[in-house]
């Protein structure tokens, strides 16, 4: 019998506002003035956060921490798209929408100082879970809070935040098949910066784009422009409302660009030109979204100014705060991670506590 085509696959690309401003009307979401001054509110909010731990790293004054400079436009639109009861599944590069859930400037700066107090939130119902420096694994936790969520006859979903590197993991590929075949209320963020540390995105993987990694799954699948905010926010929003209908995940591939080093442990400019790294700031996210409200009548220099005094003086008393003396326990760990407490961990708790002991009577 002669061979016959029995599927046929495509993949989309949204782009509403590109890199030099142009801005596709037909496209753009019905957002107010104030909705659109928010956002842009948060991504400079971030950006001077991220800023001011690079400066803080260089200084000894914190530890290793993966800047997330360049992609401001991909988790704050989603986190502002999101409602209270959804669920924000992130991996490590996702600041300006961990801020906008609730996580407070202070914890970003504990958790990469190595205090476990950066985990723990003000609001203990926020629905922010931690970073995950592990690649992959918050894949299996998004689908497992989106299948708990609808078994609960919750309205929520899960947003879960993946890197390019982390779809070369069989967690990624493990977590799509099961929300999948279950139809469970999720979406799946992939972050294209083009480096899975070192690694560029065309070794990487061989796939043409991420986003069709999805369809193998069943998933519809949508490539964005990742520095353009409005068509990040369109793309969310026609995800979370398929998914709160029961139609399913989606796959979204944020096309973006990793300004800095992977951590400040790398350096970049040992497998990347400056060539490279100067056409990519000139795409960023901020230029052109800034130049987009002065377009609507939005903006303006002295807002922006003003802006940015608001925002440093917010990241100066953070870090303020964060420098100030602590009386913490050493042993916090052991007491808010578990819910309800385990004979192996109560055990480990001791141990641990002995130890500090001994540490202490050497001196």
């Amino acid at each position: 019998m002669p061979r016959k085509q029995i599927a046929k696959f495509a993949v989309q690309h949204l782009q509403i506002l590109d890199e030099n401003g142009k801005l596709d009307t037909k496209l753009e979401p019905k957002l107010s003035e104030a909705e659109l001054v928010e956002m842009y509110r948060w991504m400079r909010l971030a950006r001077e956060l991220d800023e001011r731990m690079l400066k803080l790293q260089r200084q000894g004054r914190l530890g290793t921490f993966p800047p997330n400079t360049g992609q401001e436009a991909i988790s704050v639109p989603i986190a502002l798209s999101m409602k209270e009861k959804d669920w924000f599944v992130g991996a490590f590069r996702e600041l300006g929408g961990r801020l906008v859930r609730g996580e407070p400037l202070t914890s970003t700066l504990y958790y990469y100082n190595g205090w476990e107090e950066g985990n723990i939130l003000p609001d203990k119902e926020a629905r922010l879970t931690p970073n995950s420096v592990v690649i992959g694994c918050q894949v299996e936790h998004a689908v497992g809070l989106a299948y708990a969520s609808r078994y609960k006859g919750e309205d929520a979903a899960a947003v879960c935040f993946i890197g390019d590197g982390g779809t070369s993991e069989g967690d990624f590929h493990e977590g799509l098949n099961f929300a999948s075949v279950w139809k469970v209320p999720a979406v799946f963020v992939v972050q294209n910066n083009q480096w899975a540390i070192s690694v560029p995105r065309e070794i990487q993987t061989a796939s043409q784009t991420l986003a069709q990694k999805g369809i193998a799954y069943d998933l519809p699948c949508l490539q964005v422009d990742g520095n353009d905010p409005l068509a990040v926010h369109v793309a969310i929003n026609e995800a979370l409302d398929r998914a709160r209908k029961g139609e399913g995940p989606t796959l979204i591939e944020a096309v973006t660009y990793r300004l800095m080093m992977h951590t400040t442990a790398d350096d970049p400019k040992k497998y990347r030109t400056e060539e490279e790294e100067k056409c990519a700031w000139e795409k960023e996210p901020l230029i052109r979204f800034n130049q987009y409200l002065k377009d609507k009548g939005f903006w303006d220099d002295g807002k922006e100014e003003a802006l940015r005094a608001e925002v440093k003086a917010e990241a100066e008393k953070a870090v303020q705060e964060f420098e100030s003396p602590k009386d913490w326990n050493q042993d916090e760990p052991f007491r808010h991670v578990y819910g309800t407490q385990h004979e192996v961990i109560s055990e480990q708790h001791r141990d641990f506590l002995a130890n500090v002991q001994r540490e202490a009577d050497h001196g």
